[in-house]
């Protein structure tokens, strides 16, 4: 089975790190491809792609089977088409982004194409499961709190550590190349 972990990692934080090793765990993953959006539909970045591959690289250097590539396509039904993935295919997700899905571009035809692991955590209520979804959905447990990228760019810009939140060496080059400081809000 192939996971599909998919973003903007602007930057990449000790969440999307948890979701990914339990996916790789919980679905037994022969193989799992971080894809970094370059221009993603449901936010805006000002981080170049080069750029957040390169941390989501840093991110995820020391997980077994896992790549790391930009992601040119701005839906991921785009890229769906375009790049046909296996049969079993399972494309990863917080629950927050299942919440949203519904919005997503042709939510069902997705569905059609991959299955969604949707990440929860102890204590925070799962989404609901939307009707239709059942066979097609599959709901695992990550421990992590709650990180946003947004405030960790916050963070940056106001010159306060991010240890603790992102890996050291997401930190070190954050910190090295100035990224999200004042000249990038």
């Amino acid at each position: 089975m192939i996971g599909l972990l998919g973003g903007a990692f602007n930057p990449p934080h000790d969440g999307h790190l948890e979701l990914a090793c339990r996916a790789l765990e919980e679905f037994d993953l022969d193989r799992l491809e971080v894809l970094v959006s370059g221009d993603p539909a449901h936010k805006d970045v000002n981080c170049p792609v080069d750029v957040r591959v390169g941390l989501a690289k840093l991110a995820f250097a020391d997980l077994p089977r896992t790549s790391v590539q930009a992601d040119p396509y701005r839906y991921t039904i785009d890229r769906l088409r375009a790049e046909p993935p296996p049969d079993d295919a399972i494309f990863l997700m917080g629950a927050d982004q299942y919440r949203d899905f519904a919005s997503w571009k042709e939510p069902d035809a997705v569905l059609e194409r991959v299955q969604l692991g949707v990440a929860t955590r102890a204590g925070v209520e799962p989404p609901q499961l939307v009707p239709g979804h059942e066979c097609r959905v599959r709901f695992f447990d990550i421990d992590s709190p709650s990180i946003a990228s947004s405030d960790l760019r916050a963070r940056a810009r106001r010159g306060e550590p991010l240890d603790g939140l992102v890996p050291a060496a997401v930190a070190a080059e954050i910190a090295r190349r100035r990224l999200y400081g004042p000249a990038l809000h």
